[in-house]
């Protein structure tokens, strides 16, 4: 049989034992390395806090880079285009203007066609004398001989133009394809226009130089004619009357 008091002290070594244990499972996770305490959960939060920080910082690294991007692209935007070829075509335009206003004898004037065509074609003084309507015609004549060369002239100068426009077309295109932002394609496009404009204005002037020649040459054979019957009218009137042989 065990004594007694080995019993007791038996029974008091257990429970310090589970005490311990009970103190152990109790107590936070941490360790102690050289009076550094270690704690796991608090050393996980500040790595997450890290990362959460490190990816803030990136995307607007991000957002910056974009913005400076978006810059660049205005930037580029707004560029204008180096090339122009506006003054050559107002070089050109002006030409064919002084063109139609060395118009010869009958200007391209409402109040100067008006005055010539009541004195020379509309109202023919079919009474003046023979040689008064001869130099009548004459004015008329040199009037449309005078408007075929001035259409001759201002198709001469369209067609010397057109090597010019063409210049010009070619060197839009180019700078229009290597553009670099919208502000320079944009004033490309514009001056491309632009040829356009001025070709048709070459155009408008040779149809309207044309025109003049053509109109004047009809005139001046509608007045012929109506010349040429009063001249008519008056040789018939001054040729002697013929009578037969017997009534002389």
């Amino acid at each position: 049989m065990i004594p007694r008091k080995y019993v007791r002290s038996l029974l008091s070594g257990v429970a310090l034992a589970c005490a311990g244990t009970g103190a152990l499972l109790s107590a936070p996770a941490h360790a102690q390395f050289g009076g550094i305490v270690y704690d796991p959960t608090n050393y996980a939060q500040n790595v997450l806090t890290a990362a959460r920080t490190l990816e803030q910082i990136n995307n607007q690294i991000r957002m910056l880079q974009n913005q400076a991007n978006s810059l660049v692209n205005e930037a580029r935007n707004l560029q204008s285009l180096p090339l122009t070829v506006l003054q050559p075509l107002q070089d050109q335009i002006r030409q064919t203007q002084q063109l139609l206003q060395q118009a010869q004898r009958i200007a391209y004037d409402v109040r100067a066609i008006e005055t010539t065509f009541d004195a020379q074609y509309k109202n023919i003084p079919l009474n003046a004398s023979q040689q008064a309507m001869v130099n009548s015609a004459e004015a008329r004549w040199q009037n449309s001989v005078a408007g075929f060369e001035d259409a001759l002239k201002v198709q001469a100068g369209a067609v010397a133009n057109i090597e010019g426009s063409r210049t010009a077309v070619n060197e839009l295109i180019s700078a229009s394809q290597s553009a670099s932002g919208a502000l320079q394609a944009a004033q490309a496009g514009n001056q491309l226009l632009a040829v356009q404009a001025g070709q048709l204005a070459d155009l408008t002037a040779t149809l309207a130089a044309m025109s003049r020649a053509q109109a004047l040459d009809a005139a001046e054979s509608a007045a012929a004619k109506a010349q040429a019957r009063e001249q008519l009218r008056r040789f018939l009137a001054n040729r002697p009357r013929y009578l037969p042989s017997g009534q002389k």
